[in-house]
């Protein structure tokens, strides 16, 4: 196995942090390659450092490739970047001059069974993706899970052996985080770190999605800290928050709060790197403009927010810290490989991702949003946590109508009317 010495993508992480300046990242994928262009040169050209981001169209994410060609062909719309159906060439021509030390470029895809779409980011030379065995397989695909840690590994392998500098980005962070206790989270993020470092892929970042408390949020994210430096040493690791994952505020005012809230929290937290959301989130696919509005935004609101400790965090920080710790340890312990490890742990209920409706994962662990609007479990299912980590672990389900008021918990505060 060769040793990273970090690509363009991490090398740039890094020198940010030295100077201690958040990273931010839009979500943006466009189908036809002027329009990708434009949009990557957009973010380039902003004041702020900012990475670039490609995200891959629906057909691709789930091996299409015919009908994204027939979209190309046809003039029609696609909803990202059919980055295996354009050729080789075209691609690497509208990167010419773009892509490199200055400007990274990571690849987003939503894939559960990537080897081509890994294969094809190799071919280009370019050195960073995301997602992971559970991540995206979990809420995005049918495909049994067994059958994504084999496709997972197989991609892991192919990456790190075509480029020494391969990062990729786990997306257990955001295992559908708008409704999932922090604790489970920061293990997934660090299970997969661990998976990706095992199959050779030595640089990755590990994520965590806004929830619906600022406090928890900071706990969870020092405990993720403390954890990543346990799990996986010193090495080519960092922190990246998404922007709220959940439904986004309808209104100017409550997004762009929304907003200036993750860029508070990953700044608090002394993040790296920040995935940001558009005022244009709850009503259309976000527009190259909408895009350069929010992550100019987000970088001048982290610009001038200091890192701080926020004194209600601490006891969060210590559930948090014990729930992951212990997520984690049971799981490495299940087998020596970590993919079979993963697969036992969801088959036997020590791995729970609360109303996940994917046929591998048990479905019995829920969760509740509390009194002071923290993300709680409300049932721990066969999870190994105390009984007493649930504030209903004998009570009644979850109804529909109080999955609905949690499902819109965030955008009803944030929508609240000015006064």
């Amino acid at each position: 196995m060769r040793t990273s010495d970090g690509g363009h993508f991490q090398r740039f992480i890094e020198r940010a942090r030295l100077r201690d300046e958040l990273v931010v990242q839009p979500r943006m994928g466009f189908g036809a390659l002027p329009a990708m262009r434009a949009g990557l040169d957009a973010v380039a050209a902003l004041p702020c450092k900012a990475i670039g981001t490609i995200t891959l169209d629906s057909y691709t994410r789930v091996g299409d490739y015919a009908s994204a060609l027939r979209c190309l062909a046809e003039g029609q719309p696609l909803n990202g970047f059919p980055i295996v159906s354009h050729s080789v060439e075209a691609i690497r021509g509208m990167l010419d001059g773009l892509y490199g030390a200055d400007f990274p470029i990571q690849v987003r895809h939503g894939t559960a069974q990537p080897q081509r779409v890994f294969q094809r980011i190799a071919e280009l030379g370019l050195d960073a993706t995301e997602g992971g065995p559970v991540s995206y397989c979990m809420p995005y695909s049918r495909l049994p899970l067994a059958r994504a840690v084999e496709a997972w590994a197989e991609s892991c392998r192919l990456f790190a052996d075509a480029s020494a500098s391969a990062h990729i980005e786990s997306f257990g962070g955001c295992l559908l985080g708008q409704l999932c206790p922090p604790s489970l989270l920061i293990a997934m993020a660090l299970l997969e770190g661990l998976f990706f470092h095992r199959y050779g892929v030595r640089s990755v970042s590990l994520s965590y999605a806004q929830g619906t408390s600022m406090a928890q949020d900071l706990g969870a994210l020092r405990a993720l800290r403390e954890l990543a430096g346990e799990y996986l040493g010193d090495g080519h690791w960092h922190v990246v928050v998404y922007s709220y994952m959940g439904v986004f505020p309808a209104t100017l005012h409550g997004a762009r709060a929304l907003i200036c809230d993750s860029a508070r929290l990953a700044r608090k937290a002394g993040c790296e790197r920040l995935i940001v959301k558009t005022i244009a989130e709850s009503r259309q696919i976000p527009s190259v403009a909408d895009n350069l509005e929010a992550l100019e935004m987000a970088a001048r609101v982290a610009g001038e927010t200091a890192r701080d400790a926020e004194p209600a965090a601490t006891g969060y920080y210590e559930e948090i810290l014990f729930e992951a710790r212990r997520l984690v340890d049971t799981v490495l312990d299940l087998h020596a490989d970590l993919g079979e490890a993963l697969t036992r742990a969801f088959a036997r209920g020590l791995l729970d991702i609360p109303f996940c409706l994917h046929a591998d994962n048990p479905g019995r662990a829920t969760t509740r949003i509390d009194g002071e609007g923290a993300l709680r479990w409300g049932n721990v299912g066969g999870l190994p946590l105390p009984r007493s980590s649930g504030l209903s672990s004998q009570g009644p389900g979850i109804r529909s109508a109080e999955l609905f008021q949690m499902l819109h918990y965030t955008v009803s505060r944030y929508d609240q009317p000015l006064h």
